[in-house]
This record gives structure tokens, sequence and C-alpha cells, in this order.
């Protein structure tokens, strides 16, 4: 596929396109994970994954909501020249193919990687993310569990993301979709061949890597913050690994099963008290 191909396919890209793309990788990721499985997860598998999908949906109705403001400082900056993008473009004459990796680089590292790091870091913004880690069952459904609050960051994060860089939005919406399948990929119940798992883990974020992200307790929690690409957590130093037998999900802070199923007391959790990390390993 040579670059005009993928230009012009996400410059007109069908509105369906991402609904299917969600779909048809939840799809794929479930075969993997009955295939392939990391782990017998003993739960309800359907009702699992309706919650998450409640979520998912969310995600989507908020990214719709900013999707024109996106697409607004997307052409603003192209039509300004403002941006990473249009000087490496103007200055250096950079080829296309070039200012689309250095784009899909820089959308990763502060529409993910940043964002994810942030909301680590502020306790009121964690308490928004915890929705996410309170899963129990990793698998490919706990992607977009995102509680609505948090999906309004991110899209601010990626508006911001799309200003710093200039970038054209055909850049923006196939950036997203790889984001789309990468976040399904990892944290797809999938068990790989522990060779393969880190040798994918040099270069994307492989499933064995983000899973070590979702252990119950610090500091494994605030490690390995990626979504596409692995670089980020090797060069800031937040990158670890373990067996993926000495990992447990959720966050040990709210171990209730009533904490991490019902979909009010998950919709209300941010507004709740801060309850401070217990720190064990």
């Amino acid at each position: 596929m040579t670059m005009e191909t993928i230009i012009h396919f996400f410059t007109n890209i069908p509105s369906s396109y991402r609904s299917g793309l969600l779909v048809g990788g939840l799809v794929l990721c479930w075969g993997l994970e009955g295939l392939l499985p990391l782990r017998a997860l003993a739960y309800r598998k359907w009702r699992h994954a309706g919650l998450n999908l409640f979520f998912t949906l969310t995600t989507i109705l908020v990214n719709l909501a900013f999707a024109g403001l996106i697409l607004a400082a997307s052409q603003w900056a192209v039509a300004q020249r403002w941006g990473l993008l249009p000087w490496l473009a103007d200055s250096w004459a950079a080829p296309v193919w070039l200012g689309a990796l250095v784009g899909l680089l820089g959308l990763d590292l502060m529409g993910a990687y940043l964002a994810h790091w942030v909301q680590h870091q502020v306790k009121w913004l964690w308490q928004f993310h915890l929705i996410h880690h309170t899963d129990p069952y990793v698998d490919a459904t706990t992607a977009n569990r995102h509680h609505p609050g948090e999906s309004v960051l991110r899209a601010g994060f990626t508006g911001l993301a799309v200003l710093v860089l200039g970038a054209p939005m055909w850049l923006v919406m196939f950036y997203q979709s790889l984001s789309v399948l990468a976040s399904q990929f990892n944290h797809a119940n999938i068990g790989l061949p522990a060779w393969l798992d880190r040798g994918l883990g040099w270069v994307i974020v492989s499933p064995n890597m983000h899973k070590v992200h979702h252990h119950l307790a610090q500091p494994l929690t605030d490690t390995n913050y990626g979504n596409i690409f692995s670089v980020w957590d090797r060069l800031f130093g937040t990158f670890a690994t373990t067996s993926p037998e000495q990992i447990s999900y959720g966050v040990d802070t709210h171990p209730a099963p009533e904490e991490t199923t019902h979909l009010g007391r998950l919709l209300r959790l941010p507004f709740a008290p801060y309850r401070p990390p217990k720190g064990r390993k």
C-alpha cells in the first residue's frame, strides 16, 4: 500500500469506518482469546462485555462530540502552516512518509502516553481513570472501559497534539485507527509465545507488556503507559516487565466486587473520596 493510497483512503474515509473497525477488532481479538488464551478467566464473558461496551458507547459519543473541534484545529493548523510537520516539510523538505511517521509518533506521545501518565499523577484525574483499572478480568473489551470524563480529557490531549504537530486530518484518522486496534490487541487475553511477545514489545505495546500496567498494586500500576509504540516507556524510564503469572488484575484500593461491576457505582467513582494506593508489590 502506497502513501498516496493511505492518504486518499483516510481523507475520504466513510463515516461508518471507525465503528466497523472497532467491532471487527473486537471480533478478531475474541477469536484469538478463544484460540490462544493467556489465562482462564472465571467470568461471564457476555455480562462482562456488556458493561464494558456501555463505556465504549460513551467513549464513541464523546469522540463524536469533539470530532468537529479536532477537525477545525487540524484544518487551521494546515492552512496556517502551523506546527512541527509543516515546519519539517517546508524547512527540511521531509518526504510525506517521514512526516507521517513523525506525526504518528507525536500523536501517540501526546495523545496517549502523556495523557495516560498525567492521569496517574493527578489525584482527581486518577479518580476518573480508576474505572479502567478496576476491571478484574482484563480482555479486549477493557480497551474502551473509560469514564466519559476521561474520554473528554483524552480528546483534549488529542486536540492539543494535533495543534502542536500541525497534523492533517487524514493522519489523525490513520493514527486513531491504529490506536483502536493496538488498544484492543494489547488488552486482549492473548497468550502469545514468549519470544514473539518480547520481540513485538521492542516496537509496539504487546499484550504481556500492557498487562503489567493492570497489576492491582504499585509500583507496577504506574508503568507501561504506552498505547501503540513501546519506545516512550523505555525512553522515559516507565518500562517494567514481570511474568504474567505474577499479575493480578484490578486495583487494591477497590477490592469489593460491587465496586468493579456495578454501573452506577462506577459512574460515581470519580466523585467518591480519594483512596491512597497501598503501595504493595
